[in-house]
């Protein structure tokens, strides 16, 4: 998948980025075709693995960052890498900026030539892979003749925590690695968050939270662990009101029902308040953060949208 959500924000914040990913393999491989990294002059995200593999691409990266045209690169893991991998890697390298991402596609199939020498005109099997993903919706990844296409991922999935004590903090440290996630974490003061903060979590503070609840999205899902019941309410009702795609309160089963009173006297309907799923995380698993950060995010990863955390409310 080409993730053109990760690669927007890169840019964004670097200006210049070099994803390389591997386009194919020979034997045995350090990751699969389609693995990517992207690297900027202070860093990168993202692996393509196998080591010395990466640490060879990534300076072979950083070269390309003030300006240099796609390229294919064959590297044997043995003899070229002294890898114990027996295989080949086939690695595509090539720099974006603003211009360069508007040629992204936001959903589909992202086709073009990476190699020096590709022809000027997509072969026929490329050819063949965007008709399909125009007319059946279905994107195939595909690597021909100098030619890289590559389904592109769908839009993030905005996801909101609202605190940033221990279980926040817990809870954003299990979900911030994992792909397809838009993270925004909340709380009162930046003094709040730890002095490092994870990648791919943006971070937003108000000394009242709720009044930010207007500026998530209206399908994004929302885990509340904040250290106040009253700014739990508070949330609750702005939620309730705003509209969202789950939501997740922690809390105890008696703190869940005299919530549950307060919000229907607040005017929202039983199976409006409902949808709030209390208390989340898994009993038998203990109280310890780590632990409940374990399950919300196990159940938030396996259950269909329109119950996230239902599996989780005990």
């Amino acid at each position: 998948m080409f993730d053109r959500s990760a690669l927007t924000e890169a840019v964004r914040q670097h200006g210049a980025v070099v994803r390389v990913a591997i386009c194919a393999h020979q034997g045995s491989s350090p990751r699969e075709a389609g693995a990517a990294m992207l690297v900027w002059s202070g860093g990168q995200s993202g692996t393509i693995g196998g080591g010395t593999l990466e640490f060879d691409a990534t300076r072979k990266a950083r070269a390309m960052l003030g300006g240099a045209a796609p390229r294919v690169e064959r590297m044997a893991l043995g003899p070229g890498l002294g890898q114990c991998c027996g295989g080949a890697v086939t690695l595509a390298y090539e720099r974006f900026d603003t211009a360069a991402l508007a040629a992204v596609p936001e959903t589909g199939l992202f086709a073009r030539a990476v190699a020096r020498d590709a022809a000027s005109e997509a072969p026929l099997a490329i050819r063949r892979a965007q008709k399909t993903a125009r007319g059946e919706g279905v994107a195939i990844p595909r690597f021909v003749q100098g030619w890289l296409a590559e389904p592109v991922a769908p839009p993030l999935r905005p996801v909101w925590i609202w605190g940033a004590g221990h279980v926040g903090r817990a809870l954003v440290a299990v979900l911030a690695p994992l792909p397809g996630l838009s993270l925004t974490w909340i709380d009162t003061a930046p003094e709040r968050f730890p002095t490092i903060l994870p990648q791919g979590a943006t971070i937003r503070s108000a000394t009242n939270p709720a009044e930010l609840v207007p500026l998530a999205p209206r399908d994004a899902e929302h885990v509340i662990v904040t250290y106040s019941h009253a700014l739990d309410l508070d949330l609750c009702h702005r939620l309730l009101g705003h509209g969202f795609g789950a939501c997740g309160l922690i809390g105890s089963a008696s703190k869940w029902v005299r919530f549950r009173n307060r919000l229907q006297g607040l005017g929202h309907g039983a199976p409006q308040v409902a949808r709030i799923a209390c208390p989340i995380g898994d009993p038998a698993l203990g109280k310890h953060p780590q632990a409940i950060a374990i399950s919300v995010a196990a159940a938030f990863l396996s259950q269909p949208h329109a119950a996230r955390f239902q599996e989780i409310a005990r």
